[in-house]
């Protein structure tokens, strides 16, 4: 930026003293205007010259190197490096604000297991995870990450999969049981014997997704770029036709004449006006985006977005809190928060994530003398002895074995059943929270228009449809892996209309591959994986979905004023340039129109700094 700042200020220095100051020698004021012509038009002009060796000729280079060089030709030297200053100062304000929208993130190597705990010979030696082979033993501690695929040989232990599958709940792991890379052991001590080399893990292939995902994926081009497309070489054709049509149509019409009128409708042509608003709306945009906590990495992905058809969800931290607790109580003849208390006590020694639930919704302290002779039953549940009450505390198994009669919880989610003395006295529903902001989200994504909203999650599909259910989302898969979330979006982006993009909203190491392979890939930064935010176009910094609603209002609000702008910038231009073919336009009275043009267009486009307001 620093670089871009000084090859803008040191010209525009030169070229008011070339203004303002006449020197008796005017040789010395041309060579000022040709020194900062060239400093701050060189590289324009090496990438039109490289992309008409390569057969891209009809681009916003091109359209500044012919315009400026016409200048030049007839001798407006000052309008040469005018147009050129005016379109770097565009640029530069676009690639100032994508530099503030970019978050500093971690590279995709954190999701990486930095070690693995290698068996040999009774000692445990940290090694890299692409040193242990087939059939190895290792060993995960607790809190560590998994560092390859394996088979579990020893230990019991909770393990965290939300990075890897989306499951909200953790899983037990025992002996006999396969593990993948990339899970977090929680509570046990686990050893391992490795099934799978570092290159064929779990992590490794989400790595290897990301990549090719980024390969398959579209490049939007910037928006300038396509404009002068189309622009350029209909101006290129007609300067051409009025400088030798004419000549040799009418008889006293002179080549030199014609030429000099070519030239200056070459000039005019040159749409300063765009070239600064067209990357000042973007730079707008992407300036108001970032203060409702929504980063954009490109005026791409901002154009992108106002053109989006369909939004894909992850479920678990995208649309639901990502969180295990508890949800709902339901009593028989005790309070809700005495039953809490007695399943408090009841799971006071377990380190099972539904017993840290329980003593979280309890949260005060719990006096151990008054436990006695608790026995965790697995697959059931916990009897325990408080206060000389027996307590259950368990699935509808549980009940079943003791023979006690109790109410079925048809609600989705982990169900407690909880009896004393072999009487009912309640259950607790224990799940994964919706949002509040996730209903709100879908809301503004219908009133934008959004065709479909679909939600891919590697969570159970009961889970799954309660939440689309409840949230209204058109489409749902579920119990998806990696690679399994992209062959749907795969399917997906066929769908979509030749205009249309397909934006997907993910925060888990399992979401990066999917939101690399999206037109738009949108990551929550505040609880997303550094993956996902590196593999994302947009992240959202507030973790809440619904900013994605007012976003996408932004990108549209963003694209109106840049048509705006257009639309009455070559309307003018059209104007002017039919006088200067005629000969009834001044060279200078078109400069004057077209920086009048500019200063308009720039007012238009700040309106979108405002936001969606």
């Amino acid at each position: 930026m620093k670089k871009r700042g000084i090859k803008i200020l040191l010209p525009a220095i030169l070229y008011i003293i070339a203004i303002a100051v006449s020197f008796e020698n005017g040789l010395i004021n041309t060579c000022i205007f040709i020194v900062s012509y060239l400093i701050v038009g060189f590289d324009i002009l090496k990438k039109a010259l490289r992309n008409i060796i390569r057969g891209k000729v009809f681009d916003e280079n091109f359209l500044m190197a012919v315009a400026t060089l016409g200048a030049f030709g007839i001798g407006e030297f000052p309008e040469a490096v005018a147009v050129m200053l005016f379109y770097q100062v565009g640029e530069l304000f676009q690639s100032y604000a994508v530099d503030k929208s970019r978050k500093s993130i971690s590279s995709l190597m954190d999701i990486r297991p930095d070690f693995a705990n290698l068996v040999k010979e009774d000692k445990i030696e940290k090694v890299d995870p692409d040193d242990v082979e087939i059939g190895n033993i290792i060993i995960v501690k607790p809190g560590e990450k998994v560092p390859l695929d394996g088979v579990v040989i020893e230990g019991i232990s909770m393990i965290d999969t939300m990075a890897l599958t989306g499951e909200s709940v953790p899983r037990k792991v025992e002996v006999g049981n396969e593990i993948l890379s990339g899970c977090i052991n929680q509570n046990g001590l686990l050893k391992i014997k490795v099934a799978r080399e570092y290159d064929e893990s779990t992590v490794s292939k989400i790595l290897e997704l990301v990549e090719n995902a980024s390969n398959k994926k579209s490049k939007s081009e910037n928006f300038i770029t396509k404009f002068a497309k189309y622009y350029t070489p209909i101006v290129v054709i007609i300067a051409v036709i009025l400088a030798f049509i004419p000549p040799i149509i009418f008889k006293d019409a002179t080549f030199s004449d014609w030429i000099y009128r070519a030239l200056s409708f070459l000039v005019v042509s040159c749409p300063c006006a765009l070239v600064i608003s067209i990357p000042l709306s973007f730079f707008g945009g992407i300036g108001g985006a970032s203060k409702m906590g929504v980063l954009i990495k490109g005026s791409n992905y901002l154009e992108a977005l106002a053109n989006t058809e369909i939004v894909v969800f992850d479920k678990t931290g995208t649309l639901t809190k990502g969180v295990f607790e508890v949800q709902k109580i339901e009593t028989e003849d005790i309070s809700e928060d005495e039953l809490i208390r007695i399943s408090a006590y009841a799971e006071n020694y377990s380190n099972h994530p539904i017993a840290q639930s329980i003593k979280k919704a309890y949260n005060k302290p719990i006096d151990e003398k008054l436990i006695d002779n608790t026995e965790e039953l697995s697959g059931l549940g916990i009897i325990a002895q408080i206060e000389d009450k027996k307590v259950l505390v368990g699935n509808e198994k549980l009940m079943q074995k003791n023979n006690i009669k109790y109410k079925k919880c048809d609600d989705v989610g982990t169900i407690l059943y909880v009896a004393i003395n072999n009487e009912f006295k309640g259950f607790i529903l224990i799940s994964d929270k919706i949002k509040d902001d996730a209903f709100e989200t879908i809301k503004k994504l219908k009133e934008s228009n959004i065709k479909q909203t679909v939600m891919l999650t590697g969570d159970r599909k009961d889970v799954a449809d309660d939440v689309a259910k409840k949230l209204s989302i058109d489409k749902v898969c579920s119990e998806l892996l990696p690679d399994e979330k992209v062959k749907e979006v795969e399917k997906l982006l066929k769908t979509r209309s030749e205009k249309g993009k397909l934006a997907f909203v993910g925060d888990g190491i399992n979401d990066a591959p999917v939101l690399a392979i999206s037109d738009i890939g949108i990551a929550m930064g505040g609880l997303g994986s550094d993956a996902a935010i590196e593999a994302s176009d947009i992240v959202i910094m507030t973790d809440k979905p619904s900013e994605i609603g007012n976003a996408i209002k932004l990108s549209k609000k963003t694209m109106r004023i840049v048509y705006q702008n257009i639309i009455f910038a070559i309307f003018v231009k059209v104007v002017v340039l039919i006088l200067s073919a005629l000969g009834l336009s001044t060279m200078w009275e078109a400069v004057f129109a077209d920086v009048g043009v500019s200063m308009i267009a720039i007012i238009n486009a700040l309106r979108v700094l405002r936001g969606i307001k």
